[in-house]
C-alpha cells in the first residue's frame, strides 16, 4: 500500500505564491503517476495536475495553466505544486494522489487515481 503525506499548504494574499510537496512511501510502484486534486465543500473533486514519475510528461486543469507548475524528484519518490498568482477562487483543500500505470498518458485521466494523501490547506485572501 501507498502511503502519501502532503505538506506546503497555507494562507496567502492574492497574487502570491506557494509550494505544496508530496512524499510517497510504502509498496512504491515503478511505473505510475503523482498528481494533485482540489475540493472546495460542497463541491466535486477537481484535478488541478499530474506528472509520470520519472518520465516528461504533465497534465494541467485549463484553470491553472500558466499559473501552476508540476514538478517530480523521483529518487525522492515526491511530486511538488508551485503554485503562483494565486486567486481566491483557488481556496480549497489540496489532495495529492497517485495511481500505478504503464502508460503516461493516463495521467490525466482524473477518475482513475485511487491512492490518496490527507490533503492540505490553501487559502487565498482578496
Amino acid at each position: 500500500q501507498v502511503r502519501l503525506m502532503e505538506s506546503g499548504g497555507g494562507s496567502v494574499q492574492s497574487g502570491g505564491s506557494l509550494r505544496l510537496s508530496c512524499v510517497a512511501s510504502g509498496e512504491i510502484e515503478r511505473h505510475y503517476c503523482m498528481g494533485w486534486f482540489r475540493q472546495v465543500p460542497g463541491k466535486e473533486r477537481e484535478g488541478v495536475a499530474a506528472a509520470y514519475m520519472g518520465g516528461t510528461s504533465t497534465y494541467y486543469a485549463d484553470s491553472v495553466k500558466g499559473r501552476f507548475t508540476i514538478t517530480q524528484d523521483n529518487a525522492k519518490n515526491a511530486v511538488y505544486l508551485q503554485l503562483d498568482t494565486l486567486q481566491p477562487e483557488d481556496t480549497a483543500m489540496y489532495y495529492c494522489a497517485a495511481r500505478v500505470t504503464y502508460f503516461a498518458s493516463e495521467c490525466g485521466l482524473w477518475s482513475a487515481y485511487d491512492n490518496w494523501g490527507q490533503g492540505t490547506q490553501v487559502t487565498v485572501s482578496s
